[in-house]
């Protein structure tokens, strides 16, 4: 057996340079020779939506390929919390350099420095991009941007829209998708599924797929095939991830030869809704930025069986304020109070009114009397293929 040697594919030079060096060598095509090239898209959630509204933009043809009767329909519109980016609105510290850190840091520094250090460098454009294809973040009362604080971080960088950040995300890439669309650069193959890979000298450049309308199985050739089809987490008994993320296009692309690292990288997310059945199929997620008004923690005593609500603060153990006193609940003791009290519920329920409501459906508890129950499962993953 031959011995496997992974190439990160990193620019050479100093770390705070590789990558504008990069962009500076690379080989360029001439904007009016980018409608020769075709580009398979599969998947249309917020990475595949944006990236194949970009590739259209350039003016390259793009074919998009995706499970659901709409693209509106991925698994991005899930997300709640917030985007990153060092934009240090604040004025509090923040940096390019400080959320690469913080990424590294919070990676137990096995993150590849280059992609990370790349990562940081492009949020800040990243976030303006979201804000120019009409995702309405979170202002100020001055018209600025609005942020806030998420977990592992000592700044405000996170920004976004109330608690449905990743709906607003997913909208505007659909926005920009369909502009492409209508202009005729991105074509939309709905209700469709990858079923193979084709490889030609190591490189796809095309796609088998069948139509789950008709079961018609057709093939499509690209010069480069982009496979944007969601995380894995649906191989755990339960998750946060929709069941449409199955990991079938990964695994067709690893059968074909790709190699498929890291999958031990997975985030089991700290605050999601309990599973109240044993036949639930999946979680469902509270945002990690509830953390920011409130505290977490857990009776004294175990086996403490009364209402939470019933429990007074002497008998609560605020285990992460105990063992991580420096990040606590995201900020420091004296500040993470209960946020209902010091602010009041309107307060409270203009930050975080749906994601209240949404629990309180589910669960039939008012959270805004009784405090909120949360449970960790598998939420995001990490791994995937090796580029």
């Amino acid at each position: 057996m031959s011995d496997i040697t992974l190439d990160a594919k990193s620019p050479e030079g100093p770390l705070a340079d590789k990558w504008d060096n990069h962009r500076f060598e690379v080989k360029l095509v001439n904007p009016s020779n980018r409608r020769r090239f075709e580009v398979i898209v599969i998947g249309t959630g917020l990475a595949g939506a944006s990236g194949a509204a970009t590739l259209g933009e350039l003016g390259y043809r793009v074919k998009a390929f995706f499970f659901h009767d709409s693209p509106r329909r991925a698994h991005s519109i899930a997300a709640q919390g917030g985007i990153n980016a060092a934009k240090n609105y604040k004025n509090d510290g923040d940096s390019i350099q400080r959320l690469f850190y913080d990424t590294i840091k919070g990676g137990d520094y096995r993150s590849r420095e280059s992609n990370t250090y790349r990562l940081a460098q492009v949020s800040v454009e990243i976030i303006d991009q979201c804000v120019a294809q009409g995702v309405p973040f979170a202002r100020e009362y001055g018209g600025l941007l609005d942020n806030r604080s998420f977990g592992g971080a000592q700044v405000s960088r996170t920004f976004y829209a109330r608690g449905q950040t990743g709906q607003q995300l997913l909208l505007g890439a659909y926005q920009a998708l369909e502009r492409q669309v209508h202009l005729g650069t991105v074509q939309q193959f709905n209700r469709s599924e990858m079923l193979d890979l084709v490889v030609k000298d190591g490189r796809a450049v095309g796609v088998v797929v069948r139509d789950l309308l008709t079961g018609e199985v057709r093939s499509h050739s690209a010069h480069a095939v982009v496979l944007a089809t969601g995380g894995y987490g649906n191989v755990f008994f339960l998750s946060t991830n929709a069941k449409a993320s199955n990991a079938t296009a990964i695994w067709r692309a690893h059968r074909r030869g790709a190699l498929f690292a890291n999958p031990c990288y997975t985030q089991i997310h700290p605050t999601c809704i309990p599973a109240s059945d044993e036949f639930q199929s999946k979680l469902v997620l509270m945002s990690e930025s509830l953390r920011n008004d409130g505290r977490v923690w857990v009776p004294k005593e175990f086996g403490d069986e009364r209402p939470p609500n019933l429990i007074p603060p002497d008998d609560r153990d605020y285990f992460l304020e105990r063992r991580y006193p420096a990040f606590g609940n995201l900020v420091p003791r004296d500040v993470a109070s209960r946020a209902i009290k010091r602010l009041g519920i309107g307060v409270v329920r203009e930050r975080y009114g749906n994601l209240f409501d949404m629990y309180e459906r589910i669960t039939g508890e008012n959270p805004y009397e009784r405090p909120m129950r949360i449970y960790p499962a598998v939420h995001y993953t990490m791994g995937g293929l090796w580029v």
